[in-house]
């Protein structure tokens, strides 16, 4: 009696190129995310304030207020946010498209009209109108490709935090939530 093989398991297909710098944009315009924006002051060195948006910001612990958040070594801002002791971070309302847009802008005055800010607490700009500012602390800068994963303790926040909807970050677009 003749037996036969048992059948191989089902294979997908995978890309030519299935690892890579292409996969993660793909996956990750399909991956929400929060909208803020990070500032530093620029100092005598760097010029004016500097501030960009990110959307790898992340809670990292309770005790003490930790978060991080990614900056590419290229962009502009890095100088001034690898110097700096504080930053501010401000999250994103979901009407703040275009705050968002300006401080995603490459070789825009970020700190011109129509932007609103005023310097706060160790010389941190902080952006007006926005749900909630924090004041941090910049405890570590881990190297990550051509990133820096910056880690900074909250020490202190906005005492009129606003009500509001977050923006958001999806395939490649600033977005709303939809009830």
């Amino acid at each position: 009696m003749a037996t036969s093989a048992p059948a191989a398991p089902a294979r997908s297909a995978a890309p030519a190129d299935a690892g890579g710098p292409e996969l993660l944009r793909s996956a990750f315009r399909r991956h929400a995310a929060g909208v803020a924006v990070v500032t530093a002051p620029g100092g005598a060195a760097h010029g004016g304030p500097v501030g960009f948006t990110a959307s790898s910001l992340t809670s990292v612990s309770a005790d003490p207020p930790l978060l991080s958040f990614g900056i590419g070594t290229g962009s502009s801002s890095w100088p001034a946010v690898s110097a700096a002791t504080h930053v501010g971070v401000h999250l994103l309302g979901e009407q703040q498209h275009e705050l968002a847009a300006t401080f995603a802008r490459s070789g825009a005055d970020r700190f011109a009209a129509p932007t609103r800010w005023r310097t706060g607490p160790e010389g941190v700009p902080l952006l007006e109108g926005v749900l909630v500012w924090l004041v941090c602390r910049i405890v570590g800068r881990v190297p990550a490709g051509d990133h820096r994963i910056v880690v900074a303790e909250v020490v202190g926040g906005d005492p009129a935090a606003r009500a509001g909807r977050p923006l958001l970050y999806h395939h490649g677009r600033f977005n709303a939530l939809r009830d």
